[in-house]
C-alpha cells in the first residue's frame, strides 16, 4: 500500500504524445500515483505533450504493457489533478481549444514558472 503524503505539491510536465507513448503514458501514471498518496498534482502539457489530452489523438497513445493513455488522462481529471496546457503550443500545431480534454486551463510561461516555484517537486517526461 503507497503511503500517505499529504500536503505536498508534484508538478509533472509532458513534453511528448505520439512520439513517445511510453514517456507520455509514465508521466500519467506517476502523476495518478501522487493522487492516489494524497499529494496535489498539476500536469502540465508542452510541445508534442499538447497531443496527450487532446481529443481524437490521446485515444491513439498506447503503450506496451500499461493502461490507455485515455483512461489515465481521463482518471486524472476525475482524481482532481489540474490539467495546464501551454497556449503557444496548441497555436503552433492548430489545434483547437475545443478539442482539448474536458478541464484543460490554458496556459503561458509564467503560470508554468509559478507551478514549479511552488511545488515540492516537478518531474518531466
Amino acid at each position: 500500500m503507497a503511503e500517505r503524503i499529504a500536503g505536498k505539491k508534484l508538478v509533472v510536465i509532458v513534453t511528448h504524445g505520439l512520439d513517445e507513448p511510453e514517456k507520455t503514458t509514465l508521466a500519467m501514471v506517476v502523476a495518478n500515483a501522487a493522487l492516489a498518496m494524497d499529494v496535489q498534482v498539476t500536469a502540465i502539457f508542452q510541445g508534442k505533450g499538447v497531443m496527450a489530452c487532446t481529443k481524437g489523438m490521446y485515444e491513439h497513445i498506447i503503450a506496451p504493457g500499461l493502461q490507455p493513455l485515455k483512461k489515465m488522462v481521463d482518471d486524472f481529471s476525475e482524481l482532481g489533478g489540474k490539467i495546464f496546457v501551454c497556449i503557444p503550443c496548441l497555436e503552433e500545431r492548430k489545434i483547437p481549444t475545443s478539442q482539448l480534454v474536458e478541464g484543460c486551463e490554458l496556459v503561458k510561461a509564467g503560470r508554468l514558472v509559478n507551478e514549479v516555484m511552488n511545488a515540492d517537486t516537478a518531474l518531466t517526461y
